[in-house]
């Protein structure tokens, strides 16, 4: 078996964040005891440990896609674990959002939702041997969304001045993501409509 590559070391990197991530997250947010006995001093900054976390992780995206394609070290295993690893990342962000009370719920229904839908017409397209090109829409979509959750995770205390500024840009950007979530949900399913047309 030959050794993985940089790219795929750093996918798994990614998935593996995935867990301090949400451990910082949930447990600054409902105090479990275990977690307050050991971030007790510093319990007002674990939202800011977890944001960290989720920035270095979506980093990571970045760092290998390019590091593969620029090296030639794209595999079967990361064209499988990259995706993967990204809808693991955002899903478990929102979910564990919603959790918090941060995001409504019926919008991380459809954001998931549109994950699965596209994720069944690539299995069909892969079946059919039909190779599809990621689209501009979906690349803003995926901008938006991690502005989205990184803005979502800083949880400022509203006594500050500019609160309020940051709660409107958050709210913004939610919407801005959920629309685009929307269209690049169309913008796909036009453009390979042909995908579910039964092969001869």
């Amino acid at each position: 078996m030959s050794k993985m590559n940089l790219p795929n070391k750093l996918t798994i990197f990614r998935v593996i964040l995935i867990v301090p991530f949400i451990v910082l997250l949930l447990g600054g947010y409902h105090e479990w005891r275990w977690f307050t006995a050991i971030f007790g001093g510093i319990m007002e900054y674990v939202d800011y440990m977890a944001l960290a976390i989720f920035i270095i992780a979506s980093l990571t995206d970045l760092a290998d896609g390019k590091i593969a394609r620029k090296y030639n070290l794209v595999t079967n295993f990361g064209k499988f674990m990259d995706p993967l690893a990204d809808k693991l990342l955002v899903c478990a962000a929102l979910i564990a959002l919603t959790e918090m009370s941060r995001i409504p719920s019926w919008i991380v229904i459809i954001i998931i939702s549109r994950e699965f839908i596209i994720s069944g017409f690539r299995l069909i397209a892969a079946d059919n041997n039909v190779v599809i090109a990621a689209s501009y829409w979906g690349k803003f979509k995926t901008t938006f969304q991690m502005v989205m959750i990184c803005l979502m995770i800083v949880n400022v205390p509203e006594g500050l001045s500019w609160w309020p500024w940051l709660n409107v840009l958050t709210q913004v950007v939610m919407w801005i993501a959920l629309a685009l979530t929307v269209v690049s949900l169309i913008d796909y399913l036009v453009k390979n409509k042909g995908v579910l047309k039964e092969q001869k």
